[in-house]
């Protein structure tokens, strides 16, 4: 390595370990947190490299194996690896979520601000929407998408999506509204910014990190209703690997006395949702004092 690269590639290795540090700063339970998120995600992108056995190969004369040096969790009723499914689980028990949370946040940004900001009758008929939404639960208005457009992923997401953008909308308005407050806006519109270059360049920013917090506590309610749809049948379908399939198709085991193609996956999602939890607390808690 050149002294220029090492130079060049000083900052990063500086800004890595900053970084490293700010996570451990907020606690042994955030950095835990954290940890399982990153393993979780490198285990879906690579779920084709580190899976040991095809997610959907059936062996009848192996089924309800027990653990062993070959299945490490044993074997489902088809005599499919419980692993090697709940790594392949792994991206649609994210991938569903990831999407319900990226467009209902920015649906609910655009919305939040544009109530915060332009006020009056604007902000009243954006909040009385968004209240008239609250009387549709997410998991009533999934069922009911997914009896018009069948099971899957897509309409379950869609009806997350459009479920959770209000809740996103009224928080994104609460928290901009008390920015619009802040002398720094005004002195912005005295020197005569336009209200979208404000909201862009300046309020938004700086409403970002408690957006931040709230989406990723979001992500982990998304992740437990859409496995939830997907263990009563409107969603993922089998056989493709999801970890709430995999919990509807481990019942029958349990009857056997065979654990694991059921508790398994109920595991997964336990740890997933609380990890999303601690780590959105922990934003949250360093928002909060940042603004102290």
């Amino acid at each position: 390595m050149t002294a220029a690269t090492a130079a060049a590639a000083a900052p990063t290795r500086r800004g890595a370990t900053a970084r490293l540090r700010v996570i451990a700063a907020q606690g042994p339970l955030f950095t835990i947190g954290v940890v399982i998120l990153v393993l979780l995600t490198l285990m879906a992108i690579f779920a084709p490299l580190i899976a040991p056995y095809d997610p959907e190969a059936i062996n009848l004369g192996n089924s309800l194996a027990g653990s062993s040096a070959d299945h490490l969790l044993g074997t489902d009723q088809s005599g499919r690896d419980v692993l090697t499914r709940l790594i392949y689980g792994a991206r649609t028990g994210l991938l569903g979520p990831l999407l319900v949370v990226a467009v209902s946040t920015i649906i609910g940004i655009v919305l939040g601000i544009v109530a915060a900001w332009r006020g009056g009758w604007v902000d009243s008929f954006l909040s009385r929407t968004m209240d008239a939404m609250f009387a549709f639960p997410a998991m009533l208005l999934a069922i009911l998408c997914v009896a018009v457009f069948d099971a899957g992923l897509t309409a379950p997401v869609i009806a997350m999506t459009v479920a959770y953008s209000p809740y996103v909308g009224r928080y994104v308005r609460s928290v901009a509204v008390q920015e619009k407050a802040r002398p720094y806006i005004e002195s912005y519109r005295v020197q005569g910014w336009s209200g979208w270059v404000i909201c862009t360049k300046h309020l938004l920013p700086n409403i970002v990190p408690s957006v931040l917090a709230q989406s990723t506590i979001n992500f982990g309610y998304a992740l437990m209703e859409l496995a939830g749809l997907s263990f009563l049948g409107f969603g993922v379908r089998p056989p493709t690997a999801d970890w709430g399939t995999m919990v509807n198709e481990g019942q029958g085991a349990l009857l056997k006395d065979a654990y694991m193609p059921a508790l398994a996956p109920c595991f997964c999602i336990i740890i997933a949702v609380v990890a999303f939890g601690i780590v959105g607390e922990g934003i949250s808690d360093r928002v909060a004092k940042r603004e102290k």
